[in-house]
């Protein structure tokens, strides 16, 4: 009997560890890399690509991807660029900030896009304005974060992960994670990290649920599945206390998430204030690069350091090459075909 139940007990945790294991966004591609960013010299997504990760050269002079007017629909600007594929490989998917403070000439912002593309190049938005409150979401009848959505002052840096264990109220399985930080000063002290689920058209949104709360503000967050430890670590930057930024984890992306780890964290720009942080591997290897923007410094500089392959023991930062303005965005892995399609595009052929 303890045999049985001690196999059935092993079983379980397997199953568990590969459910976990599946909450992954896909990884293709060992040609190239793509670096989708918001530009340092306007509001909107531009491309670089690279063979090895580290060495980039700016498409289209670093110009946009697309007309950012057209498809931020509140207020003209998409930063904080991240782009990932579509879980079943079938294309590409992109979340942006809807904000452009050249325009209303403060640090706030009220939404975010949504964006879906076949190919990279052509691409379409679903922009949700949050200051309209639960009406804007597919659950209306979830409980509301707030009593009223109209003071919401922040909505920033969203990112995707796919999480085939979610299940709608119709019995459908799998959504999009989208996670971002959010304040309404109204009703909160400070911004607070959220999560919404997208459905499979990236089209709806669940209302926010708040992620955690550490007592503090915090912006940025960047969650990957490490296989080598089978937990989600999220790097994150801490408004105030220490300058750096840092790593929580948890055994689910909806948590609970751990206090960020302060022994070990990216603390190679001093004093100088870090954000935008995005983790990705390199083809083959299980170590870790991660980018980030210091923005302290006149001009900007972009960075990206290495970590072991259980994102710890961060070393060896260095700026960013072949990339004019880069700013917060992400990275994605390209084939030869999509590398090569790029580059067509970024020439105007």
């Amino acid at each position: 009997m303890k045999k049985t139940l001690k196999a059935l007990m092993a079983a379980m945790i397997a199953m568990a560890a590969a459910t976990n294991a599946t909450a992954q966004n896909p990884q293709k591609g060992d040609y190239g890399y793509l670096f989708c960013h918001m530009s340092g010299r306007g509001e909107w997504t531009a491309y670089a690509i690279s063979r090895d990760g580290l060495n980039y050269h700016d498409l289209r002079g670093g110009g946009p991807v697309f007309d950012q007017k057209a498809l931020a629909a509140i207020e003209g600007g998409t930063r904080d660029a991240y782009i990932c594929r579509k879980h079943d490989l079938s294309g590409y998917l992109m979340v942006t900030t809807d904000m452009c403070v050249g325009k209303s000439k403060v640090w706030n912002n009220y939404g975010i896009n949504l964006l879906t593309s076949d190919d990279m190049i052509n691409w379409k938005s679903t922009t949700f304005d949050f200051r309209k409150g639960a009406a804007i979401f597919s659950d209306k009848d979830s409980p509301d974060p707030y009593r009223d959505y109209s003071t919401v002052n922040r909505v920033w840096a969203p990112q995707i992960f796919w999480d085939p264990t979610y299940t709608w109220p119709d019995g459908r399985r799998g959504g999009y994670f989208i996670y971002f930080s959010m304040w309404n000063q109204a009703e909160e002290k400070y911004d607070r990290m959220y999560y919404s689920y997208a459905n499979e058209s990236f089209t709806t949104l669940t209302k926010p649920r708040l992620l955690f709360d550490w007592g503090y503000a915090t912006i940025d967050a960047d969650i990957n599945y490490l296989e080598s430890d089978g937990l989600y670590h999220m790097m994150i930057k801490k408004e105030g206390g220490t300058p750096g930024l840092f790593t929580a984890t948890a055994p689910k992306l909806t948590g609970p998430w751990s206090e960020p780890v302060d022994d070990d964290y990216v603390d190679f720009e001093g004093k100088k204030k870090c954000e935008g942080v995005s983790a990705f591997q390199l083809a083959g290897d299980s170590t870790w690069l991660i980018g980030y923007i210091e923005y302290s410094s006149k001009p900007k500089r972009y960075r990206i350091c290495r970590a072991d392959k259980y994102l710890r023991n961060f070393h060896s930062p260095q700026d960013i090459k072949g990339v004019e303005a880069p700013q917060h965005g992400s990275f994605m892995r390209l084939t030869k075909e999509e590398y090569d399609r790029l580059e067509r595009w970024g020439a105007g052929k």
